[in-house]
């Protein structure tokens, strides 16, 4: 029996409303169909990433796994800092630049630019 994709990832946070107004508003996903008063999806390039409020989605603050893709990582980064919202100096290896920023839970999020190739 095959995986044939990953159904999901999902952050912890505290303040389900906070987490969505950020991931929203902040980093421009595209809300899913699925709210709840515990749990939210996101729709990124036929993906789904989710926030929750409850004891399986784990610790907030402690997650780091999602990395998203940007276009122009000084542009993105220049929006970010207009919003109050720093990030760090990006990394570079030798197919993309890497930066981070934290949400409102102290969630890792990764702000990736590949290289063109």
């Amino acid at each position: 029996m095959p995986v044939t994709s990953i159904a999901f990832t999902m952050y912890p946070v505290t303040d389900l409303q906070r987490a969505v107004a950020f991931y929203r508003d902040v980093l421009g996903l595209t809300p899913g169909a699925l709210v709840t008063d515990f749990w939210a999806e996101f729709d990124i390039a036929g993906g789904t990433f989710g926030v929750g409020n409850f004891e399986q989605v784990g610790t907030p603050g402690t997650a780091q796994s999602l990395a998203i893709e940007v276009d122009d990582m000084a542009a993105f980064r220049a929006a970010l800092k207009e919003r109050g919202l720093e990030s760090n100096e990006p990394f570079e290896t030798q197919i993309c630049f890497i930066s981070g920023v934290r949400d409102p839970d102290g969630n890792q999020v990764w702000l990736h630019q590949s290289k063109a190739r």
